[in-house]
């Protein structure tokens, strides 16, 4: 049995945003018992990623760090089509990824006990991201 949902997520601009329950409820709602769980995003300055739930402050250390790592305003890029966050949010994208594989057991993701599954918003302006969640099973 293979099915697909999808579902959007409107973020305000750059931040994590957790969407571990939207994600639950389409694997729920496929009623696969055990199978595997694909969730991917139809963006290219976006991302997912699974990461620690229980302190906000690895949200911030995560963000300092790509802040640090890929700046906005960088000179060495040509692509600022959109202005100075756009070629940084494309490679925060290429660095973090738009798709996860997860487990499931017993009709759930088979997460650990602090991992929450993340969009993680590179732009700073607000946007409208496609989450589609394949399970096969």
């Amino acid at each position: 049995m293979v099915r697909t949902e999808r579902f959007t997520v409107s973020t305000p601009g750059r931040g994590l945003f957790d969407i571990t329950e939207r994600v639950q409820r389409a694997v729920e709602s496929c009623g696969v018992a055990e199978g595997l769980c694909t969730v991917f995003l139809h963006h290219t300055s976006a991302s997912l990623l699974i990461g620690e739930n229980a302190d906000p402050s690895v949200q911030e250390d995560l963000e300092r760090f790509f802040a640090r790592l890929v700046p906005d305003g960088d000179r060495l890029f040509q692509h600022v089509a959109e202005g100075p966050d756009d070629m940084p949010s494309h490679v925060r994208s290429v660095l973090t990824g738009v798709s996860l594989s997860i487990p499931v057991l017993q009709g759930r993701c088979a997460l650990g006990t602090w991992q929450g599954i993340y969009l993680y918003e590179h732009r700073r302006r607000a946007h409208v991201r496609t989450v589609s969640v394949t399970v096969v099973g």
